[in-house]
C-alpha cells in the first residue's frame, strides 16, 4: 500500500484503491476523502466542458452521488477514477446535447497569479477567454477527448474507455481539436 502524509502531518493518506475499498464497505470518511481528491478536477472538466458554473456545479455534485450510490457495481477498485472521469463526461455530454453552451469564464479558476504585472495578467486573461471561446466551437466529442488528454493527462486508452470510443476515434478527435485551436490560437502565438 502506498500512503503519504497529509499537510498537516497528522496521518497518512491513503491511496485510491484502500480508499475505495473501504468506501465500498461503507466507510463514507474514506468516500469523503476520494470526493475531497477528486471533485477539483471533476469540477474544472465539467466547466470547460459546459462553459457555465452553475451547471458545472450541478454536474460535479451528480457524479459524486452517482458514484456513492453505485460504487457497489464498480467492479475493480483501481478503475475508479477511470469510472468517475466517464460518468462526468457522459454528464456533461448529455447537458450540452440539451443546449447550446455559452462561453462564461471562471474569474477565480482561470485568473492570472497575483505577482504578474497588470499588462502581462490582461493579456493572459484575453487569451484565456479566446481559449474557452475556441473551445466551445469544438464539438462536444473533441472538446471532451482535448480536456481529457491535455488537461487532465489521460491516456488515449483511458479517453477511449470514458468516452466509449476506439482510440483511433480518439486521436482522430484530439488531432481535429489540436488542429482547430492552433488555427484559432494563431494571433497569440
Amino acid at each position: 500500500m502506498t500512503t503519504s502524509t497529509t499537510a498537516g502531518g497528522a496521518e497518512p493518506a491513503l491511496d485510491d484503491v484502500t480508499l475505495v475499498s473501504r468506501a465500498r464497505e461503507g466507510d463514507v470518511r474514506a468516500y469523503e476523502q476520494l470526493v475531497l481528491r477528486y471533485q477539483g478536477p471533476i469540477y474544472r472538466l465539467a466547466l470547460r466542458m459546459l462553459a457555465n458554473r452553475g451547471d458545472a456545479e450541478d454536474v460535479t455534485q451528480e457524479v459524486f452521488l452517482v458514484a456513492w450510490r453505485r460504487l457497489g457495481q464498480l467492479q475493480e477498485d483501481a478503475a475508479f477514477v477511470g469510472w468517475l472521469y466517464r460518468t462526468a463526461t457522459n454528464r456533461c455530454l448529455n447537458v450540452l446535447r440539451g443546449r447550446r453552451p455559452q462561453v462564461e469564464l471562471d474569474a477565480e479558476a482561470e485568473s492570472p497569479r497575483q505577482d504578474v504585472r497588470p499588462e502581462q495578467a490582461a493579456q493572459v486573461s484575453e487569451q484565456l477567454a479566446a481559449l474557452n471561446s475556441a473551445l466551445q466551437q469544438l464539438t462536444a466529442e473533441q472538446r471532451a477527448c482535448w480536456l481529457l488528454r491535455e488537461m487532465h493527462g489521460r491516456s488515449y486508452e483511458e479517453i477511449g474507455t470514458i468516452v466509449g470510443s476506439s482510440t483511433t476515434a480518439v486521436r482522430g478527435r484530439i488531432a481535429r481539436a489540436r488542429a482547430q485551436l492552433a488555427e484559432v490560437m494563431k494571433p497569440w502565438r
